[in-house]
């Protein structure tokens, strides 16, 4: 599933191309995703013109003038392609829902697996909408401090990596770069979430912060289907230093002479990447 930083560079290309600009069609070509698509999808926002894109949590909005908002989320295997007037267009299978500007640039969703959702709504209504309700901080925003993440895992002694998970507290870490941020802070993943001291607290802000904007800079992570909106793959899986490196030595204890194998454990279904060196769990 596409995090923070896959849906922060995917955006950051739709801006370039939407902002300021109005749709001249929207192509629906299914009946729904996880959802169905929104009556008045292909309508309404024709010939407004677009204010601006953001994003919220894994969640990429388009607002319109007039009050409009698209929202849309990838799912597991959505991907958003862009093609400017003139160029070939590549066959593609599983185009559910395609963009028309006004200067003739095409915005595709392909999503094969079909576990996305497009959704519309008057923006000033944004707090009723379900699935941005009750989402939790931002972790690349001002607001996220050092104290704001201690009160976020303040009223929970479930694992930390599970907390970190959480999109009621945090949002958009996902699985890698929850377990990349723990492995750098030296936190192990079952520690209990508000067992962390104010050092541990501060120096696990810091690496959240610093590997999100690192993803982001080498245009996120591809494992298997994320691709960026001109088909190319991210590149931060070639640094990733625990995620998907189970058996092979851990970077830090081999600088030091040691040969210690990274492990990995299973926690809400999910797989989970630590060195059990240098993420030591002191309530074992």
């Amino acid at each position: 599933m596409p995090e923070l930083p896959e849906v922060e560079t995917i955006l950051q290309s739709m801006k370039s191309v939407l902002e300021g600009q109005t749709l001249s069609s929207i192509d629906v070509n299914r009946l729904d995703l996880r959802l169905p698509f929104p009556s008045g999808l292909s309508t309404i926002p024709l010939h407004q013109p677009i204010i601006r894109l953001r994003r919220r949590a894994k969640y990429i909005l388009i607002d319109f003038q007039h009050d409009w908002t698209i929202l849309i989320h990838l799912g597991m295997s959505g991907r958003l392609f862009i093609n400017h007037a003139g160029e070939n267009l590549p066959p593609r299978k599983h185009e559910h829902l395609v963009l028309w500007t006004g200067n003739k640039c095409r915005i595709a969703l392909v999503d094969p697996r079909r576990f996305g959702m497009v959704c519309l709504f008057q923006t000033k209504k944004e707090g009723q909408q379900p699935q941005l309700a009750h989402l939790g901080i931002e972790p690349l925003s001002s607001h996220f401090t050092v104290q704001a993440l201690a009160e976020a895992l303040a009223t929970t002694r479930m694992p930390i990596k599970n907390a970190l998970l959480d999109q009621r507290r945090i949002v958009g870490l996902g699985n890698i770069y929850v377990c990349e941020a723990l492995f750098k802070a030296h936190i192990h993943p079952q520690r209990a979430a508000n067992s962390l001291d104010k050092k541990e607290m501060k120096r696990l802000h810091g690496f959240i912060v610093e590997i999100l904007q690192a993803a982001i800079a080498a245009g996120g992570s591809t494992l298997r289907d994320y691709v960026h909106t001109d088909g190319q793959p991210g590149a931060f899986q070639n640094l990733h230093l625990v995620y998907g490196r189970e058996g092979e030595c851990c970077p830090i204890c081999l600088t030091k002479g040691r040969s210690v194998p990274v492990q990995r454990i299973t926690q809400s279904s999910r797989s989970t990447f630590f060195c059990p060196h240098c993420q030591k769990n002191p309530h074992k």
